[in-house]
């Protein structure tokens, strides 16, 4: 699948667009990698995902073309969260 349309689905970014110009600014990695809009997505890769202050780190579990709203959070298990102070 790729990367924008997961991001999407899986609603860690709420519009695909978005998530196309964020993968295209090189803030996402996966598996240690830059990865374009483009890109694909398996079961089992980390993605790190660089939004402003705030670094999410997510292990894709589950891939589907299209999910209800409760179950886009079983897509993904997020392995860690930190945020950059500003001052």
């Amino acid at each position: 699948m790729r990367l924008d349309k997961f991001l999407k689905v899986s609603r860690i970014i709420k519009r695909r667009t978005v998530a196309k110009e964020i993968a295209d600014k090189g803030r996402i990695m996966i598996n240690d990698k830059p990865a374009e809009s483009s890109s694909d997505v398996r079961v089992g890769d980390t993605l790190v995902i660089n939004f402003g202050n705030k670094t999410l780190t997510v292990r894709a579990d589950d891939l589907v073309e299209t999910t209800k709203k409760n179950d886009a959070a079983g897509m993904y298990t997020v392995l860690k969260e930190d945020y950059k102070e500003t001052f």
